[in-house]
């Protein structure tokens, strides 16, 4: 890391640390600033760009203890083997950075592309009931036969999110824990053990640095990542309160497909779920495939299993080649990964990747990430 990016990562983890600044008015400072270190460069002229800044947070901007802060939380980010993901990295989510309030940075254990062609968030009631289990197994495990590159996520709490953890681990799917503390514990420590298997295959992921306790907000806090990083929120139990009924409501206020199981009508951990179908704030399923069709995925899936270079016999030896390539990457490539992995100068790739576009077989994603149009 040269040393201005590492200037620029201390000043963002630092401006997480200031009192007074929520993560929209984090965000809101980066987007008309560009980076956090010209935040800290111009703090007598942050009332322009965030109008009516306290003198209290005026005050907040110049501590210098807050650096101190960073530069330990980088320091224990790198010797624990954690990833320390900036709101501009590629490696970002993607669909997450859409989201007005949005944490400018993310803490990461694990091998989990959260960029995956297909996320579903999997959310419900803690005190799940063998109905729910039920519901959850068939759910996972079915959408895992439908959608081979899935990512499930969910927060590792008791009941629906554990059992989603537990479905995807089993059935060999990528899965991600949202945490609501930092990375230097499990909570519940129940759930250490399943949480080890994760980093495997998906891992855990948090906005909050090492030595951040579990309070009762955090968990609140931490279900808008649960909301924002995936296409859509699953419901499978809830009672007529809860924080799945939150996740779900930011689902929807982020715009996000949002579906729920019902249950029957006197059953206490499904009144949730059909208070929010009734009301129309989720879309009523009753299997993987009722979802998989309300999302317009099975087209996809369709066109998937059409997508081959001998269908297409126009297409030049080095264009079948790299469309082979990217039908076989998990979630897309960057042309420098592709450049490496091909043997290929980059003035052959890219010509290519183009005419590939421009013949609608491939197209780029946010992070610069080139795909095979499904």
């Amino acid at each position: 890391m040269t040393e201005n990016n590492y200037n620029e990562q201390l000043s963002l983890l630092a401006l997480t640390k200031v009192r007074g600044l929520n993560a929209a008015h984090v965000m809101q400072l980066l987007q008309v600033t560009g980076c956090a270190s010209d935040i800290f460069a111009n703090i007598s002229d942050i009332n322009e760009i965030l109008p009516g800044a306290s003198s209290a947070l005026i005050e907040s901007l110049s501590d210098k203890s807050i650096f101190d802060r960073a530069a330990k939380e980088l320091d224990f980010a790198e010797q624990n083997g954690i990833d320390v993901i900036c709101y501009n990295s590629d490696r970002y989510p993607c669909r997450l950075r859409e989201c007005s309030d949005a944490p400018a940075v993310l803490y990461s254990m694990g091998n989990a592309d959260l960029n995956a062609r297909h996320i579903v968030s999997v959310v419900g009631t803690r005190r799940i009931t063998e109905y729910g289990k039920d519901l959850c197994n068939s759910f996972v495990t079915e959408l895992a036969s439908l959608l081979p590159d899935l990512l499930i996520v969910s927060g590792l709490a008791y009941g629906v999110d554990v059992c989603a953890h537990r479905a995807a681990i089993k059935t060999g799917i990528p899965t991600v824990g949202v945490m609501a503390h930092g990375l230097d514990r499990i909570y519940p420590a129940s759930h250490r053990n399943i949480a080890k298997e994760m980093l495997h295959n998906g891992g855990l992921i948090t906005e909050y640095m090492s030595e951040t306790e579990p309070y009762k907000g955090n968990f609140l806090q931490r279900n808008r990542i649960v909301a924002g990083i995936s296409d859509a929120t699953v419901v499978i139990e809830s009672p007529s309160y809860g924080g799945s009924l939150v996740t779900a409501s930011l689902a929807s206020g982020y715009m996000r497909d949002c579906f729920a199981f019902p249950g029957r009508v006197n059953d206490q951990f499904s009144i949730g779920c059909n208070e929010i179908i009734a009301r129309n704030r989720a879309a009523l399923i009753t299997s993987a495939h009722d979802f998989v069709k309300a999302m317009n995925w099975d087209n996809r899936i369709k066109k998937k299993k059409n997508i081959e270079p001998e269908l297409f016999p126009q297409l030049s030896p080095v264009e079948s080649k790299i469309l082979e390539f990217l039908k076989n990457s998990e979630g897309g490539m960057q042309i420098n990964q592709m450049v490496i992995a091909l043997d290929m100068p980059v003035s052959q790739v890219m010509p290519v990747l183009f005419e590939l576009e421009m013949k609608g077989l491939i197209r780029t994603v946010a992070g610069g990430l080139y795909r095979i149009v499904m």
